[in-house]
């Protein structure tokens, strides 16, 4: 196959994505509980989604100011119906990520793994940050759904599927602990902890499930009458029940 990078943005069904994405909601609630604030700081949700997890972030900054970023305009037009007009709002590519002034604090859940390119992301991060600026994120990391991706690798070279993916290559960036912590140094940052931790999900409902959540930038190179049969074609090869082996990398860092 060739190469073809995803580097990240696209566009979502907000609604379905905002009814069904409740592991990613439940995990992002544990990073934001793990944030120390002052609640007067100025952050920066880098993948806001509908802004399920950004609502909990603007709780703990009740003296502060929140960006909300997405590479989608149908999540950020959820996130600005959830989270109302006191929050700032920016449709970009996290990989070209421009801010008028640095933030305190950068936040991310279930997004970094949607990007190829960790060098230019970490980059963009470090320079929209105040010197000493934090950055705290949790996305996919190494082994994540490895056996989701067999699955939806064997659905792929099935006949009536395979032309449709000539070319596709690097869907996901599930990165490991000691390399991230490589890239976030040489992005620029004084400090940086990060660590891998499983988080094994049996979706209620499977097909509507993988269809929004974890198939992504395959459906969008599908024709219309082609996304449903492939997202079946993709649970005939899983294990049934359906359980995603979800790995979460966590990520820590100062710049």
């Amino acid at each position: 196959m060739g190469r073809s990078i995803n580097t990240g943005p696209r566009e979502w069904d907000a609604e379905t994505y905002d009814a069904l994405a409740f592991p990613q909601y439940a995990w992002g609630l544990e990073v934001v509980e793990r944030l120390e604030l002052s609640g007067s700081e100025t952050a920066l949700d880098a993948g806001c989604g509908s802004g399920r997890v950004s609502a909990e972030l603007l709780k703990k900054l009740p003296d502060g100011k929140l960006i909300a970023v997405d590479g989608s305009e149908a999540m950020i037009a959820k996130a600005r119906e959830r989270l109302g007009d006191g929050t700032t709002y920016l449709v970009s590519d996290l990989t070209e990520l421009e801010v008028e002034r640095p933030v305190d604090l950068i936040f991310s859940t279930a997004t970094f793994h949607w990007i190829v390119d960790h060098d230019r992301l970490f980059a963009q991060i470090h320079a929209a940050l105040e010197p000493g600026g934090r950055l705290v994120a949790q996305c996919g990391g190494e082994g994540n759904v490895a056996e989701h991706a067999k699955a939806i690798a064997g659905a792929a070279a099935r006949p009536e599927f395979a032309p449709h993916f000539e070319g596709m290559e690097a869907m996901w960036n599930f990165a490991a602990p000691d390399a991230t912590e490589a890239k976030l140094r040489n992005a620029g940052f004084s400090e940086a902890r990060c660590w891998l931790e499983p988080k094994p999900v049996t979706p209620k409902q499977p097909l509507e499930f993988t269809e929004t959540v974890t198939l992504g930038p395959h459906l969008d190179r599908l024709p219309g009458n082609l996304r449903r049969p492939f997202a079946e074609a993709v649970l005939e090869l899983c294990a049934k029940p359906l359980t995603l082996d979800y790995v979460r990398l966590n990520i820590e860092a100062r710049a």
